[in-house]
């Protein structure tokens, strides 16, 4: 069994809230969970105290087990100072997506233009 550290979704349609579990990793998102660990309100401004509570000692203890933190709640506990996060790098992220696409493009176009290999003749 493997266990993953994630969220389960609460709150009533458009106005959500997230409970950060332990959960099974082959169980449903909003389904069977192992233990509460906290909550997330993202409709909450970023500066107010109660849009993120975590207990901070059963993360590092589910984490010592083995447990494997979403990529969200490791922003989370990388945050908290708890856990270190690898940023990132998507380089392609930065191009605009006009210019992306003209690129796809014009890739394709010096693909077909180039000339393909003949095949043996068959005797």
């Amino acid at each position: 069994m493997s266990v993953v550290l994630r969220m389960a979704r609460a709150g009533t349609k458009k106005r959500p809230i997230y409970h950060i579990v332990a959960a099974d990793s082959r169980s449903p998102r909003d389904g069977r969970f192992i233990e509460r660990l906290g909550f997330f309100n993202p409709l909450l401004p970023k500066d107010n105290a109660e849009r993120l509570k975590l207990d901070l000692d059963k993360i590092k203890s589910w984490i010592a087990k083995g447990a494997q933190p979403s990529d969200r709640i490791k922003r989370f506990l990388d945050a908290a100072g708890v856990l270190k996060r690898e940023k990132r790098n998507n380089p392609e992220k930065a191009i605009p997506r006009k210019e992306r696409k003209a690129a796809a493009e014009e890739a394709a176009k010096v693909a077909a233009a180039a000339p393909k290999p003949a095949a043996p003749a068959a005797s």
